[in-house]
């Protein structure tokens, strides 16, 4: 079984890195989500668009969505 790899700060450039430097300020790590889709740079532009949608708006607090996010990964048997 193939497996895409979690891409390094040092494996990735341009918009991509700055993106990891961010995230990694924000949050004090990248998440390995953002580490793999990482290889297809178009596609991780938009994926974070849309968790910024999620997690930035409404009026649920962000550490609550993030529980909840681990909660459910878990009782689904995924890591998150």
């Amino acid at each position: 079984m193939s497996r895409l790899t979690k891409l390094t700060r040092d494996q990735v450039a341009g918009e991509t890195r700055d993106l990891y430097t961010r995230v990694g300020e924000q949050r004090g790590n990248v998440p390995n989500m953002f580490r793999v889709f990482a290889h297809r740079p178009e596609i991780l532009k938009t994926m974070v668009a849309h968790m910024n949608a999620i997690t930035n708006s409404g009026t649920v607090p962000v550490r609550t969505k993030e529980l909840v996010a681990t909660l459910v990964s878990r009782l689904n048997a995924c890591e998150y």
